[in-house]
C-alpha cells in the first residue's frame, strides 16, 4: 500500500470514528433510556428540537462536551453532551437559538460543563440578536458537583437578565423544574407548560410535607394548570408536547428577532377597510350586560386570529398578540364576561407585564376599554391594589410604542385613566357612541352628590332617579369627553378595524424621546 493510500485510509477511519461518536452522542446512553423517556409521554431532546425548528436546519454546538468532575463515581460516567443539547436553526426561516435538557443523562441535572454549554448558546443568541428557546426537562443542580453547579445557574440567571428586553426568551417546560432552576424560566418572557409531565416548584412535595405537614402531589403543587390559573407563571398550557412546540413556533412568528427590529409583517387578504358591523350585535348597549371581549377581538383582527397570553389567569383582562393589516399588535382589553371586566391585583400585574413586553419589542398597543373601576374590598386593599395597579399605570406611561385606545362602553374612575387614557399618553383615543366616561357610575355619583337632597325629599326614590338621569345627561353623554379633547373621535363600531389600521399606519414612524436615566424605579 502506498503512503498516500495509507493516509487516505487513516483519514477514512477517523471519519468513521467521528460519525460513530456523534451518532452515539445523539442516540443517548442506551435504547432503554429512550424507551423510558417515551413511556412517560415525553420526547427526547433531539426529537423536541426537530419539532421546534424548520426541518434540517439545526446546527449543534459542543455535542462532544464531557464533564471533568470527579468523586461519587462521576469520573466513570462521562457521557457526551453532558445532558444538554445546544445550537441554532430557523423557525419560518428566521434564526433561533435553542438548548434542550436531555433527561436520559443525569436526569438532565446541571453541572459545570452543562452550564458552560448553556452560557455559550445564550451569549451567541445575544450577539446574533436572535430569540432563545429553552426546552426544560431537568432535575435541577447536579448534587455531586456541589457549589460549581449552583454557580452555573447564577451564570444563566445573569444572562437571562442581561438579555431581558433585548432578545425574546421563551421557556418551554417539558419535565420537572425544581429549586433554583425554576428562576430562569421566571426571568424569561413567556413560559409554556405541558399537563401531567411538567412541574415547577422551589421546594417539592416531600420538603413541603416535612416542614409544614401539608400533603400534596407534584402536579397539585406546581403542575401546568396550577401555574396557568393560580400563580400566573405559565402563559400557555397544552396537553402534549407537539401542540406545545407548534404554538412556540407560532409565537416566534409574531415576535421580532430583537429589540432593534419590528415584528415580521405577513400579507393578508383581509381588507383593511372591512366593516365590523357585527360588533353591534356582539356588544350590548346596556352597560350592565356581560359579553365576551374575545369575540370583539376576533371580529376586528386579521382573519379572526389571535394568540391569547395567560388565557387562564386573571381572566377579567385579555392580553393577546394579533395582526392588523399584516402588522403585529398587542391587545389589552377588559373582559366583561369575568367580574364585569373590573381591574384587580392579578389583572393589573398581567396587563402590566404584557404592556412592558410589547414596548420592549416594538409591538404597538391597542387597548379596548370597558371597565367599571378597580375591584373594591378589604382583601384587595390589604393585598396591595395601590401598588399593583400602579404597575399597569407605570407600564403604560413608560411605553413609547404607538398606542391606540378604543372605549367601547363604560370607563369609570382611576381604571379609566390606567387603561391608556389620553392623560397618560395614548396617541389616539377613539370611542363608540355607547361610551360612558366618568368618575363613577351615575347611580353612585348621584347618591354621593345629592345625598342630602335625596334624604330630605318626600319621595326619595323618585328624586334619586331624577338626579341619576340629570347626572347622566350632564356628565356621561358620549360626547362629553370628545368636547373636551379627551377623546379624538366618536366612531361607528362598524369602522373600528378600519380606523385602528389607519391610526397605527400613521404612527408607524413614531419617535419618542426617552429621558436620560439609568432606568426607572417601577413598583414591584
Amino acid at each position: 500500500m502506498s503512503e498516500a493510500a495509507a493516509v487516505e485510509g487513516a483519514f477514512e477511519n477517523r471519519l468513521g470514528e467521528l460519525r460513530e461518536i456523534k451518532e452515539a452522542a445523539r442516540r443517548g446512553p442506551d435504547d432503554a433510556a429512550t424507551a423510558r423517556q417515551h413511556s412517560r409521554g415525553k420526547l427526547t431532546a433531539h426529537e423536541r428540537i426537530e419539532l421546534l425548528l424548520d426541518p434540517g436546519t439545526f446546527t449543534e454546538l459542543e455535542a462532544l462536551r464531557r464533564h471533568r468532575a470527579t468523586g461519587f463515581g462521576l469520573e466513570h460516567r462521562r457521557p457526551y453532551s453532558d445532558g444538554v443539547v445546544c445550537g441554532w436553526g430557523t423557525v419560518y426561516g428566521r434564526t433561533v437559538f435553542v438548548y434542550a435538557h436531555d433527561f436520559r443523562i443525569f436526569g438532565g441535572a446541571l453541572g459545570e460543563a452543562h452550564a458552560h454549554k448553556i452560557h455559550k448558546v445564550m451569549d451567541l443568541a445575544a450577539a446574533a440578536g436572535a430569540p432563545l428557546v429553552s426546552l426544560n426537562d431537568g432535575a435541577g443542580a447536579r448534587i455531586q458537583e456541589g457549589v460549581t453547579a449552583l454557580a452555573g445557574y447564577g451564570g444563566i440567571f445573569q444572562r437571562n437578565t442581561r438579555c431581558s428586553g433585548v432578545i425574546p426568551q421563551i421557556s418551554v417546560m417539558l419535565g420537572p423544574c425544581a429549586g433554583g432552576a425554576a428562576y430562569s424560566p421566571a426571568l424569561t418572557d413567556f413560559v409554556f407548560m405541558v399537563r401531567e409531565t411538567s412541574q415547577m416548584f422551589i421546594t417539592g412535595p416531600d420538603v413541603v410535607q416535612a416542614v409544614t405537614g401539608e400533603e400534596i402531589t407534584q402536579n397539585g403543587l406546581g403542575g401546568a394548570d396550577v401555574h396557568a390559573s393560580t400563580t400566573g407563571v405559565a402563559a400557555f398550557v397544552y396537553d402534549d408536547e407537539r401542540s406545545c412546540l407548534e404554538d412556540v413556533r407560532y409565537l416566534l412568528s409574531l415576535l421580532p428577532a430583537n429589540n432593534n427590529e419590528a415584528p415580521p409583517v405577513e400579507p393578508t387578504a383581509d381588507p383593511a377597510d372591512r366593516r365590523t358591523d357585527r360588533l353591534l350585535d356582539l356588544v350590548p348597549t346596556d352597560a350592565a350586560q356581560a359579553y365576551d371581549m374575545c369575540a370583539v377581538i376576533e371580529e376586528v383582527v386579521d382573519d379572526g386570529e389571535f394568540l391569547q397570553v395567560h388565557a387562564g389567569w386573571a381572566t377579567n383582562v385579555v392580553c393577546a398578540l394579533a395582526r392588523l393589516d399584516g402588522h403585529v399588535v398587542g391587545i389589552v382589553a377588559n373582559q366583561p364576561a369575568t367580574l364585569a371586566g373590573v381591574l384587580d391585583i392579578e389583572a393589573s400585574e398581567k396587563a402590566a407585564r404584557f404592556v412592558q413586553h410589547c414596548d420592549a419589542f416594538n409591538i404597538p398597543l391597542v387597548t379596548l376599554v370597558d371597565v367599571p373601576g378597580f375591584l373594591p374590598g378589604v382583601a384587595q386593599e390589604h393585598g396591595g391594589i395601590i401598588r399593583h395597579g400602579a404597575k399597569l399605570l407605570y407600564a403604560y406611561c413608560n411605553a413609547t410604542v404607538p398606542r391606540v385606545q378604543v372605549i367601547l362602553r363604560k370607563a369609570y374612575g382611576g381604571a379609566y385613566i390606567v387603561m391608556d387614557s389620553r392623560s397618560i399618553g395614548t396617541d389616539v383615543s377613539l370611542a363608540w357612541p355607547t361610551n360612558e366616561i366618568a368618575v363613577m357610575g351615575a347611580e353612585g355619583a348621584a347618591n354621593v352628590i345629592f345625598r342630602r337632597e335625596i334624604n330630605a325629599a318626600d319621595d326619595p326614590e323618585t328624586v334619586r332617579r331624577m338626579k341619576i338621569k340629570e347626572y347622566r345627561t350632564e356628565l356621561m353623554h358620549p360626547y362629553y369627553a370628545a368636547e373636551r379633547g379627551l377623546v379624538d373621535d366618536v366612531i361607528e363600531p362598524g369602522r373600528t378595524r378600519e380606523l385602528l389600521i389607519r391610526s397605527l399606519a400613521m404612527l408607524r414612524a413614531k419617535h419618542a424621546d426617552i429621558p436620560a436615566r439609568k432606568h426607572g424605579n417601577p413598583p414591584v
